[in-house]
């Protein structure tokens, strides 16, 4: 029975119906969170994996066919060949970096400021995790991915003033997080 809803909530969802995502989110999301963080090791990888898997499934990228297999198998292939290629994306990105550095004569910030940065970026990433988890992805794809508001508002199928409210509400929480944290953020 459980394949048989799966697949009609997957043709409700290639028609767009955006109560179909959020069912087929609110049923796989963990799973899907669980496999994909097994892959990577890292809590906001996973997030970001699991996100992207969802947007691939909104935007129609593959397609499912009830005689080859369970939904759930199904997903969980593309979550597997999305963490792929996350791995990928950032093993080689790590490797040009390393690289870059070692050819570059460094005559930018010293020790003690990447010090600190690393201290602030740890703190923040501290801060992130208490956030809710859709105000946390919200703000990661609006901040750290460079999402406009209209786009996070399309991928999730929410609309615009809730994405709007939900990145007011998360800095909110970050600043009084990090005002908490250290009592010298502004």
């Amino acid at each position: 029975m459980g394949n048989q809803e799966d697949a009609a909530l997957y043709e409700r969802l290639k028609k767009q119906d955006k109560q179909a995502m959020e069912e087929l989110y609110d049923k796989y999301a963990k799973l899907l969170f669980s496999f994909a963080y097994k892959m990577v090791q890292d809590r906001s990888a996973a997030e970001e994996i699991v996100q992207e898997v969802m947007i691939k499934l909104w935007r129609g990228k593959g397609v499912y066919h009830t005689d080859k297999g369970r939904f759930s198998s199904w997903l969980l292939t593309i979550t597997r060949n999305t963490a792929i290629d996350y791995i990928r994306k950032h093993t080689r990105a790590a490797s040009e970096e390393v690289h870059t550095e070692a050819e570059t004569v460094d005559e930018g910030p010293g020790v003690d400021d990447l010090v600190e940065w690393k201290q602030r970026r740890e703190t923040i990433k501290e801060a992130m995790q208490k956030l809710k988890s859709e105000q946390r992805v919200i703000i990661e794809l609006f901040y750290f991915k460079g999402y406009s508001h209209k786009r996070i508002a399309d991928s999730a199928g929410i609309p615009l003033g809730t994405v709007k409210g939900r990145i007011r509400l998360a800095l909110k929480h970050l600043k009084q997080e990090l005002y908490e944290e250290r009592g010298d953020w502004q």
